[in-house]
């Protein structure tokens, strides 16, 4: 992860900082061992072991950062993850840190996936990454992203992007986000389900939801919808329809629509498929049903059609995610061996999986 060499870091700016620390600095040897192997890379010259320790990044709090690793570090990782790019890049038009555009590129290069998280687009913009692609950025910045980079297909109405080898997500929380999404790109949903309960936030957020929802909306429209969600989410197998929840909500279709798309920022049928996919992707974890009983259960239908959904959604087929994430066959899950994800080339489609086997990711 790139640290920015910056005095007086905004508040947000370590909260960011702290999320890719938490989620894949921190081990969890009981979901996965090997966890991530997490380096933080300064952008000025990195301290050797007898050399004076110069802060790196420093905060208004008094906090200091100080690391053995530099830029020319990226160019050996698996992942590379730039949490946020200094106020004055943003706001002024500042360039980046010398060496960090050069750096990004050669790290790509090299077969990298590269991660923004916020105003870190910014650097991947400056370096090329996002020339053609569909990214975001915080809300607050994605005009100045657009306007300082046309060759970019700003979207500032998502959580995240995932174009395979390069994902960016909006700020703050969102950060959070696309990083569990990783860990579900790399060791599946189980872990990544288990990661975000010990964290106690949502294990999915899809990144297509909303950046941000109608706050006009009373508090106790939500309480009204989750009920009739908890129950929606224990019949899934069952054909389920707009009128069906709106009914049990005691709602018009209309008005049910309406709230549930304030509420979570997605229409009530991407909410279902949202939440049949991820049953899939759990019974596909989990157990040795046959395909076709898993559609079922799920809610998806038959084979063709979780084919179909895999497919467009997660980016392989039912069998091959099967193959890399079923605990039940020894794929990844706590004591079962060597991590799928993080190798150099891969470029899965999105929402893909990485399917070689290597003993640490970077």
């Amino acid at each position: 992860m790139v640290v920015t060499e910056e005095i007086g870091l905004p508040s947000w700016d370590l909260y960011e900082l702290s999320i890719p620390c938490t989620v894949f600095g921190t081990p969890q040897p009981d979901l996965h061992d090997p966890w991530y192997d997490l380096r933080l890379c300064g952008t000025g010259s990195p301290e050797g072991p007898d050399e004076p320790a110069e802060p790196v990044a420093a905060a208004r709090f008094s906090l200091s950062l100080r690391t053995p690793y530099g830029l020319a570090d990226l160019a050996a990782a698996d992942t590379v993850i730039v949490p946020s790019v200094p106020d004055a890049v943003v706001t002024d038009g500042a360039p980046l840190p010398p060496g960090l555009a050069d750096a990004l590129r050669a790290a790509h290069e090299a077969g990298a996936r590269v991660v923004s998280l916020c105003t870190g687009a910014f650097a991947l913009a400056e370096a090329g990454l996002l020339d053609g692609r569909r990214a975001t950025a915080h809300w607050q910045h994605t005009g100045q992203l657009a306007a300082r980079h046309p060759k970019v297909r700003v979207d500032d109405s998502v959580l995240y992007v995932d174009d395979g080898d390069v994902l960016t997500s909006a700020g703050l929380s969102a950060g959070l986000d696309l990083c569990l999404h990783l860990v579900r790109r790399d060791l599946g949903a189980h872990i990544a389900n288990q990661l975000a309960r010990r964290m106690v936030v949502p294990a999915h957020r899809p990144g297509g939801q909303a950046q941000f929802i109608d706050l006009s909306v009373p508090t106790t429209d939500d309480a009204g919808l989750a009920p009739v969600l908890e129950w929606a989410r224990r019949h899934l197998a069952e054909p389920l329809t707009v009128e069906d929840l709106a009914r049990r909500a005691v709602m018009s279709p209309r008005t049910f629509y309406r709230r549930l798309q304030a509420a979570t920022g997605t229409t009530p049928l991407q909410w279902l498929l949202n939440q049949r996919l991820a049953r899939a992707q759990s019974l596909l974890e989990a157990s040795d049903l046959p395909v076709e009983k898993v559609g079922e259960l799920s809610g998806l239908g038959t084979a063709n059609n979780l084919r179909h959904h895999f497919l467009k959604h997660v980016g392989v087929s039912p069998s091959d995610y099967r193959r890399a994430f079923s605990r039940a066959e020894g794929g990844p899950g706590p004591g079962n061996g060597q991590a799928a994800g993080g190798g150099h080339g891969t470029g899965e489609p999105s929402g893909g999986v990485r399917r070689e086997a290597v003993p640490a990711r970077r």
